[in-house]
Parts: structure tokens; C-alpha cells; sequence
């Protein structure tokens, strides 16, 4: 119960379905999407859709760590006219909205607000998009990265295949910790350490901080969680826009393929369209180059405090822990990284860098993760697992739309080329979006839905 009206929490990802057959049955007068992976922010508009096609009229709160203003106005709002959708940025903010939405003073108030400030940002949208210039894909490739194949020559990994890393110990990924990220969770804008001094805000957050440390030592002295983790490499090739990765140095034992995206936008002079694939060295120089991948998870140990929490209705210790083990996967993740870097793979071996170089990416090579913006196609996941076997090694499981399971999990690749740099791939036009369904084995209504965040046409 919630100041006299009750909550119905369906839990994670819950079909569109069984929230509109809930909000009917139950009668509810408001409903709440969260959205964790971009692919929540399509099912949030078939929500919006369906809600609109049984006429119901019950506001939706939209918000979670993917979802923005924008995204509510332009892509999730124009399919319920028959209701409204409003952007919430945390769930203390939801709490003003949602006694707004309940009151018969302000909730037509608060919804007209909504629609006009929605019709501005939509008109703003739309003259953006109209300024965008796409340039073709074939012109995109022919402007790719250009690097001295002829004179590099990659380091070979300690091992080639796949390794369960099982000696990570909690206490060494707390100082690989970016706090920074974690006040962001709650709302507290601001670098860490300086955030702690803030003249607003620095006393509630010092006290956040010094709450979160406790409960993370206590979680270490209580096994309440359990870090696991595997890493693989392979021997790689890139052949156009696809990385090509082979069970040892022989080219004739093609193991799996990954696809990657290539920016699209206009580039000044000197600026190039960069691609994933542009970081490894192409077949035609007849030589192999490596990649790796990883998996790690902070996964709730034995003894699970989350029961405890939620018996004693303690909703601060539950976010934060939450929030917790989210930070612990990101260290360990980090913490991994260095450990490639400097001795699984050992192409820098010398590596000696500060927390504050780390969490500035200031090392050689990347780990790009897919759903992010380098390689916006979630499916690629699959191919990460698969050649990780992660599911059976460590125990993360992948859902229908490629959310990882326990939600505290990483995955992603291994770039060591010097040159490998991160970049947003941006908008793609109808040309790579077909050209990608092709190699990727898909109809062009899939590459639709999983590449629907970065089209830049109209479906």
C-alpha cells in the first residue's frame, strides 16, 4: 500500500499482454513502464499501441536507465491518442506525478502540459531530422579507417578458446569501483569525489556513499554476492563489415561470425566512417588477428538479503543494493579488462594506470558491448554466449529480446589494436539497414525491429 492506493509489481520483462489484462481486470488507474535495454523502448510503443487500440485511456508513466524525454515524445506518445504518456526521470519524481494524475484539480492540467510541451519536442525532432545529411553506405565504406596492416603485427593471446575465471575476490573490485555512475542512479548530478562536497546536495550524498560502502561490506562478509566471470579468444578476420573469428589460426575452421554497423553520417575532411570491424585486420592480407569476448555477472549469493529487505518493506536497502551490485559488475568488468590487457592477452604488459586513467579509458584497445552505441544490434549477444557457452559456465541467460539475466551481468568484446577507439554509430539509412538483414540472415522486418532506435527513415 502506497498512501491508500495498491501497487501491483508484475515484475520483469512481462508480455504486453498480461499488462493490459492486469490494468483491465485490476482496474488500475495509472501504468508504469520501465524500460533497462533499448529493446523495452519498442515495447513500450506496442503497449502505447495496443492500449490505444481496446480504447483504454489510463496514463503511462515511462522511465528507466534507457528511456528519455525525447524517446517518449516522438516515438512512444503518437501511438495513444486515446491516453496519454508522460516521462518520469526516477521513481522519487513519479511520486508528485503520479498525486497529480490521481487529482481532479491537476490531472488535466499536467496532461495538456504534457501534450503541448510533446508537440514542441516532436516539431524539434523533425526539423533535426530533416537537417540530418546520410551519406550511402557504399560511399560510408569507402571512407572506413585506414590503418598500416602491412606493418602490425597482433599480439597472440595466452590461450585461444574460452576460460572461467574463478579467483576474483570482491575486495579487489571495490577500488575498481566508478562511483560517479552510482549517484547518477540516484539523481545527484555530479563527478565523485566532488559530488560529496557539493553545497546542495554534498551532505546527502556523503551519506548515500557512506551507506552504500557498508552495505557493500557487508555483503562481502555475508557472501550475499557472487562475482563470476569467463573470458575467450580467437583468431580473427574482418572481410568487409563482418569479423570473421576461426576455432585456431586456421582460416579454413570459421567458428562464428559478428556483424557490425557502420556510421552513416557526413564526415568532414580526415574524419572517417568507422565500423567495429575496421579494428581488425582484413582477410586480404592473408594474416590472423585475434578477438576476444567476456561475460561477468553479480549475481545474489546464498545468502540473499533481497528477502530480508522486501519482508521488512525496506525499499532504500532494496534500490541500493540493487544499485550495488550493478557497480560491482561494472569493477569486475573493468577489473577483467586490466587483467587481458595486461596478462591474458599481455599486449600491454606495462600497463600502470591510476583509477582516474581507467575510468578515462585511457588504456590501449576497447570492450565495446553490444546495445550500446559502437554496436547498437542487441542480438549479437547471442553469438557472445554462444562462443562463451556463458550460460552453462557462469549462469547468464539471455531473454527473448536479449536482456541478460541476473540483470547485474556485462557482456560484450575485446579490441587490442591500438587504434581501436569507441564511437557512436548514429543513424543508418534503408541501405545498410538491408544490407545488414542480408548478412545477418534476417527478413528486413527484423532488422526493422532490432535496429529501430537508429533508422532514419520511416517504417
Amino acid at each position: 500500500q502506497c498512501n491508500n492506493y495498491e501497487i501491483i509489481d508484475l515484475g520483469v520483462m512481462v508480455p504486453t499482454n498480461k499488462i493490459i489484462e492486469t490494468a483491465i481486470s485490476e482496474n488500475v488507474d495509472i501504468i508504469g513502464l520501465s524500460g533497462l535495454i533499448t529493446p523495452s523502448l519498442d515495447e513500450m510503443c506496442t503497449v502505447a499501441a495496443e492500449l490505444n487500440k481496446r480504447d483504454i485511456n489510463i496514463p503511462v508513466l515511462i522511465g528507466g536507465a534507457t528511456t528519455s524525454k525525447v524517446h517518449t515524445a516522438v516515438k512512444i506518445s503518437p501511438n495513444y491518442n486515446k491516453g496519454q504518456v508522460l516521462y518520469v526521470t526516477d521513481a522519487s519524481r513519479a511520486v508528485g506525478v503520479v498525486s497529480d494524475l490521481m487529482s481532479k484539480d491537476r490531472k488535466d492540467e499536467i496532461i495538456n502540459k504534457t501534450r503541448v510541451e510533446y508537440s514542441k519536442i516532436i516539431e524539434s525532432y523533425k526539423n533535426r531530422t530533416n537537417a540530418n545529411n546520410r551519406i550511402s553506405i557504399n560511399t560510408a565504406r569507402d571512407n572506413k579507417l585506414e590503418i598500416d596492416w602491412d606493418s602490425y603485427n597482433p599480439k597472440k593471446p595466452s590461450f585461444l578458446g574460452v576460460k572461467k575465471i574463478d579467483d576474483i575476490n570482491l575486495n579487489d573490485l571495490v577500488k575498481y569501483i566508478d562511483w560517479t555512475p552510482f549517484f547518477q542512479t540516484w539523481e545527484l548530478r555530479g563527478s565523485y569525489p566532488e559530488i560529496l562536497s557539493n553545497k546542495d546536495y554534498g551532505e546527502s550524498a556523503t551519506q548515500l556513499f557512506n551507506d552504500a560502502k557498508n552495505l557493500i561490506n557487508e555483503a562481502i562478509v555475508n557472501n550475499w554476492i557472487d562475482f563470476r566471470a569467463c573470458v575467450g579468444f580467437w583468431s580473427a578476420q574482418s572481410v568487409g563489415d563482418d569479423i570473421r573469428l576461426y576455432s585456431n589460426d586456421d582460416q579454413n575452421l570459421e567458428l562464428a561470425t559478428f556483424h557490425t554497423i557502420r556510421q552513416q553520417m557526413a564526415r568532414d575532411s580526415g574524419r572517417y566512417n568507422l565500423s567495429l570491424s575496421d579494428f581488425i585486420k582484413p582477410k586480404k592480407y592473408g594474416k590472423t588477428d585475434y578477438l576476444g569476448a567476456f561475460a561477468v555477472t553479480a549475481d545474489l549469493g546464498n545468502n540473499n538479503p533481497m528477502l530480508n529487505f522486501e519482508r521488512d518493506n525496506d525499499d532504500y536497502n532494496i534500490i541500493l543494493f540493487k544499485s550495488i551490485t550493478d557497480r560491482i559488475a561494472e569493477a569486475g568488468a573493468e577489473f577483467l579488462h586490466e587483467h587481458v590487457r595486461k596478462e591474458l592477452w599481455g599486449y600491454s604488459p606495462n600497463e600502470n594506470l591510476s583509477k582516474e586513467e581507467l575510468i578515462k579509458e585511457g588504456y590501449i584497445g576497447i570492450r565495446p558491448a553490444p546495445g550500446y552505441p559502437a554496436q547498437p544490434d542487441h542480438t549479437e549477444k547471442i553469438t557472445i554466449f554462444k562462443l562463451l557457452n556463458a550460460e552453462e559456465n557462469i549462469g547468464i541467460s539471455l531473454t527473448e529480446s536479449c536482456a541478460m539475466l541476473p540483470a547485474s551481468s556485462i557482456s560484450g568484446l575485446y579490441f587490442g589494436h591500438p587504434d581501436s577507439r569507441y564511437f557512436g554509430v548514429g543513424k543508418i539509412g534503408r541501405d545498410q539497414a538491408t544490407d545488414y538483414s542480408r548478412r545477418k540472415g534476417w527478413s528486413e522486418d527484423d532488422a526493422d525491429k532490432w535496429l529501430k532506435s537508429i533508422l532514419d527513415f520511416k517504417l
